[in-house]
C-alpha cells in the first residue's frame, strides 16, 4: 500500500480488515487502539516479528469499524473472521466433531440426546467429546446401568408393546407405564451425577437402595441394582483420575515448529480427563495472537465452558476473553496459566500432546505425500494434487436430482469443504447435463474467490470426463486444473458362467484412448475409490432428505381443506414436515386455525406412512 499514515486511523477499540490487491480480506483484527495497533505493523524501523514478512508487503488497503468497547471489538472480529475466512487468521476445520450430551430435566421421564450446540434452554450439557462415535460408546454404558428411555414417547407409545432395548434391560419402559415417574426419577439423578463424574454419590445411592430391596425381600431387584453397581465400579476403574483438585477445566497445550502450529485440548472434568482434541494450523503471527484468535474461534461456538481455562501463558486480551467467556456461560469462567504444581503439569501434559500430535501428524504428512506423488507419477497430473475434488450426480428417473462435491486436502477428507448443488436447468434423467451445470456453477465461482482445485476427479468414463474437458475449456482452466474419470469395475461372468470376476478400476485421462490401471490394492487407488465413494455417499444422502421432504410435501398438499395457508400455518405449529407426520390427533386438533374434520384427515392421511401399529 501507499505510505501509512497513522493519522488516518482513530486511536479507539475497534476491529481492522487488512485487503489485497484484490479487495479480498487477509486478515481480521481487533485493538484496543487502533491506530497504535496498526502503527506497530508499519513501523519505519520494523519490530522483526514474523508477520511483518508474510502480511504487510500484500496489504493494499486497510478498513476499520469502531466500537464502543473492547469487548464489543472482540465479538465484532469473530463476526467478521466467520464472514470473511481470510488466509492470514487461523481456521478450525474440523468443529464439526465437537458434540455434547443433553438431559432436560423439565421433562416428565428425560432422556440423553446427542447435539452438536449447547443452548442456554434450562437443560443440562455433559461433554465434550470428540465425536458422535465416542458419545456412543458412553451411552451404552449409560443404559446398561441405568435404563432410560431411548425413543420420543409418542413414537413409543404407538407400539402395541415396549420395545427390544427394554428386553434386553437398557429401557426402563415408562411410555407403556412398566415404571413410574418416581422411579425414573431415580435413574436420572443417579445419570446425571454419574455424567458429573461424581461415581462415588452414584454407588452410595444405588447401595442404599439395593439393601432396602434386600431387606423387603425384593430380590429380583435387588439383584439388578447389585449389577449396576458392579458396572459403575468397573467403569470407574477404566477412567484416568487426574490430581489437579476436581472441578470442569480445559486445559490448552502449545507445540510451533516453522510456520506450523499443533494446538491440544485436554477435557477434564470433576477431576477426570475425558477426552482430547488436537488442531493443525498453519501460522505465521505471533502466539499472543494465535492463541487469542484459537480461543476465540474454538469457544465462539455452542459449546460447554468449564469453569478454569488453563492456558501456556496469558494473551494480551485474556481479562477480555475471560470476561466473554463468563458471560456466555452465565457464571465465572477463570482464565490462568498456572506456573507451578498440579495445574502447571497438565498444561506441560497438554503441550506434550500438542508435541506428540505434530509428530504423528508429520509421520502421515509424509506418508500422504508418497501417495499423492504416486497419483501424480500414475495419472500424468501436472502438479502434486494437494486439492483434489469428486463430483457425482444422483436422482431417480430424472425426479429430484442433486450433485455433490467430496474434497480431499492434501490427501485428508476435508468434509467442511463438501458441497451439494441442486440441478436447477435441468429436466429429466440428463446426467451428462446436469454434471455441466454442476461442474459450470463451482469452478465460475473458484475463478471469482480464486479458490480452484488442482485436480478433479469425476466419478464415471469417457463420457463424463468428456463434460468437464468442456467446461475446462470454456472457463480458460485446461493447463490450471488436472482432470480424470473413474470408471466403476466392471463384473462379468467367466467362460463356464459359474463364478464372478471383478475387473479392475479404470481411470480414463484426456486425449488418451486407453484407460490407466493403478496396481490394485496400492494406497493411490485406496485414496481414490474412497474419494469416489464419498462422493457417492454424499449424493445420495442429500438426495433421499430432498426426496423425503418433497413427498412429505406432497402428502400434505393433497389433502383436502389443506391449502397454502394451513400448511403455513402447520409448519409454524410443529416446525417441520416430520413432526406434522408423528403428531397425534389431539396435537393436531390443538393447532391454530385447524378444524377437527382437517385435522383428523391429516392424521389419517399422514399416517399411512408411520407403518402398521404392532398389536402383538
Amino acid at each position: 500500500m501507499t505510505e501509512f499514515d497513522p493519522q488516518k486511523y482513530p486511536a479507539a477499540p475497534g476491529v481492522y480488515l487488512m485487503k489485497g490487491e484484490d479487495g479480498g480480506v487477509l486478515y481480521v483484527g481487533k485493538a484496543k487502539s487502533l491506530r497504535a495497533r496498526l502503527r506497530s505493523y508499519f513501523s519505519n524501523g520494523g519490530d522483526g516479528r514474523a508477520h511483518i514478512r508474510f502480511l504487510v508487503g500484500r496489504v493494499k488497503q486497510i478498513d476499520t469499524i469502531v466500537t464502543d468497547t473492547e469487548k464489543e471489538a472482540l465479538l465484532l472480529e469473530n463476526t467478521l473472521i466467520k464472514k470473511h475466512r481470510p488466509r492470514y487468521n487461523i481456521n478450525l476445520r474440523d468443529d464439526k466433531t465437537y458434540v455434547s450430551l443433553r438431559l432436560d430435566p423439565k421433562e416428565e421421564f428425560p432422556t440423553l440426546q446427542i447435539v452438536r450446540r449447547v443452548r442456554r434452554d434450562g437443560a443440562l450439557y455433559f461433554g465434550p467429546y470428540a465425536s458422535a462415535g465416542a458419545v456412543r460408546e458412553t451411552l451404552k454404558e449409560i443404559y446398561r446401568i441405568f435404563p432410560l428411555r431411548h425413543y420420543p414417547m409418542v413414537t413409543c407409545r404407538r407400539r402395541g408393546r415396549p420395545c427390544l432395548f427394554y428386553q434386553i434391560g437398557q429401557c426402563s419402559a415408562p411410555c407403556h407405564g412398566r415404571i413410574d415417574v418416581a422411579g425414573y426419577a431415580h435413574l436420572v439423578k443417579g445419570v446425571v451425577a454419574f455424567l458429573s463424574g461424581r461415581e462415588g454419590e452414584v454407588l452410595a445411592i444405588l447401595k442404599q437402595r439395593m439393601n432396602e430391596a434386600a431387606a423387603q425381600m425384593r430380590f429380583e431387584e435387588a439383584a439388578r441394582l447389585r449389577d449396576q453397581i458392579r458396572a459403575v465400579e468397573q467403569t470407574v476403574e477404566r477412567q484416568k483420575v487426574t490430581e489437579a483438585g476436581g472441578g470442569d477445566q480445559d486445559i490448552i497445550g502449545l507445540h510451533r515448529e516453522g510456520g506450523e502450529v499443533e494446538v491440544a485440548v485436554l477435557f477434564i472434568r470433576e477431576g477426570k480427563l475425558i477426552d482430547r482434541r488436537t488442531f493443525a494450523l498453519e501460522w505465521r503471527m505471533e502466539e499472543d495472537e494465535l492463541l487469542s484468535s484459537f480461543l476465540q474461534q474454538f469457544y465462539g461456538r455452542d459449546v460447554v465452558l468449564p469453569d478454569q481455562l488453563l492456558l501456556p501463558f496469558l494473551p494480551e486480551d485474556a481479562d477480555l476473553i475471560a470476561e466473554w467467556l463468563s458471560e456466555r456461560r452465565g457464571r465465572k469462567v477463570a482464565v490462568l496459566a498456572p506456573l507451578r504444581g498440579a495445574r502447571a503439569q497438565l498444561v506441560e501434559m497438554a503441550a506434550g500432546n500438542a508435541r506428540e500430535a505434530f509428530r504423528e501428524r508429520g509421520s502421515r504428512r509424509e506418508a500422504r505425500e508418497g501417495v499423492l506423488g504416486e497419483i501424480r507419477d500414475r495419472l500424468h497430473l501436472s502438479r502434486l494434487p494437494r486439492r483434489i475434488e469428486c463430483f457425482d450426480i444422483s436422482n431417480v428417473q430424472g425426479r429430484f436430482s442433486v450433485g455433490s462435491m467430496a474434497v480431499l486436502l492434501d490427501g485428508e477428507a476435508a468434509s467442511g469443504a463438501y458441497r451439494h448443488f441442486r440441478i436447477r436447468t435441468v429436466e429429466g434423467a440428463d446426467d451428462f447435463a446436469s454434471l455441466y451445470e454442476v461442474l459450470k456453477r463451482r469452478l465460475n465461482r473458484g475463478k471469482e474467490e480464486n479458490d480452484l482445485p488442482d485436480f478433479i476427479l469425476i466419478d464415471g468414463g469417457k463420457g463424463q470426463l468428456s463434460v468437464l474437458v468442456t467446461v475446462l475449456e470454456e472457463l480458460g482452466l485446461s493447463g490450471r486444473i488436472d482432470a480424470a474419470g473413474i470408471a466403476k469395475s466392471r463384473i462379468r461372468a467367466n467362460v463356464r458362467g459359474k463364478a464372478v470376476e471383478r475387473s479392475e478400476e479404470r481411470f480414463f485421462l484426456p486425449g488418451r484412448k486407453n484407460p490407466v490401471h493403478l496396481r490394485a490394492g496400492s494406497p493411490a487407488l485406496f485414496m481414490l475409490e474412497r474419494l469416489r465413494d464419498e462422493a457417492h455417499r454424499f449424493a445420495i444422502t442429500h438426495h433421499r432428505k430432498v426426496r423425503g421432504k418433497q413427498a412429505l410435501a406432497s402428502a400434505l398438499e393433497e389433502i383436502p381443506g389443506v391449502g397454502p395457508t394451513r400448511r403455513r400455518a402447520l409448519l409454524k405449529h410443529f416446525g417441520s414436515l416430520r413432526r406434522i407426520r408423528e403428531a397425534t390427533i389431539e396435537e393436531l386438533l390443538e393447532s391454530p386455525g385447524i378444524p377437527e374434520g382437517v385435522a383428523r384427515k391429516i392424521f389419517e392421511e399422514m399416517g399411512k406412512g408411520r407403518g402398521a401399529r404392532s398389536e402383538e
